[in-house]
């Protein structure tokens, strides 16, 4: 398989919930066979790599030795034994049928029975602080580890989205997991980072974050982008009567701020809508992979404000500009609805 780090062209995340309460999909993909026909669509539609994830981490859930998990508020989360029997005989079927897949878990015991049957990129949610023993696994095995920003279980994430400036606090935050992973034994080669929309993090801590892109980008690490069908979107596509928009009906704004995050450095995308995403990311590279231009983060504190920066042309568009570097108040309504 090819080492899709070093990718010429944005990384596509497919999503696939195996999880009977994940907020957007929950319970179309507990069944195998489902399961397993969603990930070759997934594949066959243009996506890198399908994500595999057997736990719901909404905010709101509690983590209890029941029998993946859900994250979404409100979800019940449960034992690393009934995690892996959601996953495995997905991520194998997926294996035998050539389909590449990171596996989305905080757990090191899932992480390293899905790397074993298959799974190449492990995917977490609490950056390595969930289990102390994920990071000698994934330095064992060598392979990405995706590093998101986190700051605790989702039980506690409403009580944990205060920031005195969201980007510099989450490029702090992230650096100091970068340094604990390298001090591990993961190589840098393998790690990427992912802001962690939602996740203890409200609409306007959000957009914050979407325009300081290139401050997080300046760590020196490839950055997945991950807003597909989330909250705020919602809540931005709100009718008249103040309702939010409902996840099916989210997928052109997912889309466009997956373009967005490309444009301005982004190395991949996770998105539940794969076709239009790579339909959008090729028109993106036939007009010759425009990059946006940084934007003052302070510009974002309110995403209806007009924010205009020109874009600008990579004459040479020979590598993918998301294959390295693109060179707050307290937030009370929190996220109520990671897409994991």
């Amino acid at each position: 398989m090819p080492d899709l780090l070093r990718a010429d062209h944005p990384v596509v995340m497919g999503v696939l919930n195996v999880t009977p309460d994940s907020f957007s999909d929950g319970g179309r993909y507990t069944d195998l066979d489902a399961a397993v026909r969603h990930g070759v669509e997934m594949r066959e539609q243009g996506a890198d790599l399908v994500d595999v994830g057997g736990e719901s981490t909404r905010p709101g859930a509690d983590r209890v030795d029941v029998g993946g998990e859900g994250t979404r508020p409100g979800a019940a989360r449960v034992d690393a034994r009934t995690e892996i029997a959601r996953i495995l005989p997905v991520v194998r079927a997926l294996a035998d049928l050539g389909v590449p897949m990171s596996v989305d878990t905080t757990r090191a015991s899932v992480a390293a029975a899905a790397l074993e049957a298959g799974a190449t990129v492990v995917n977490d949610v609490s950056g390595g602080l969930a289990d102390p023993a994920m990071a000698g696994v994934v330095a064992a095995a060598g392979c990405p580890w995706v590093l998101m920003h986190w700051r605790g279980h989702s039980k506690r994430m409403r009580d944990l989205a205060s920031y005195s400036d969201v980007v510099r606090d989450v490029r702090t935050e992230l650096a100091r997991r970068i340094e604990a992973a390298l001090a591990a034994g993961v190589a840098a080669d393998r790690i990427v980072i992912d802001p962690g929309l939602g996740f203890a993090k409200g609409p306007q801590d959000n957009w914050r974050l979407t325009m300081g892109l290139p401050d997080l980008l300046s760590l020196g690490y490839p950055l997945l982008f991950a807003a597909s069908r989330k909250s705020y979107l919602g809540q931005l596509l709100a009718g008249p009567d103040g309702t939010p928009r409902p996840t099916g009906g989210r997928t052109a704004a997912t889309v466009a701020t997956s373009v967005l995050a490309v444009a301005a450095g982004a190395w991949g995308v996770r998105v539940h809508d794969v076709r239009e995403t790579v339909d959008a990311l090729a028109v993106w590279r036939a007009s010759g992979r425009p990059r946006l231009a940084p934007a003052p983060t302070a510009a974002a504190a309110d995403p209806a404000q007009t924010v205009d920066p020109a874009p600008t042309v990579d004459p040479a568009p020979t590598v993918d500009p998301g294959t390295g570097p693109g060179q707050g108040a307290r937030s009370t309504d929190v996220e109520g609805g990671p897409s994991r």
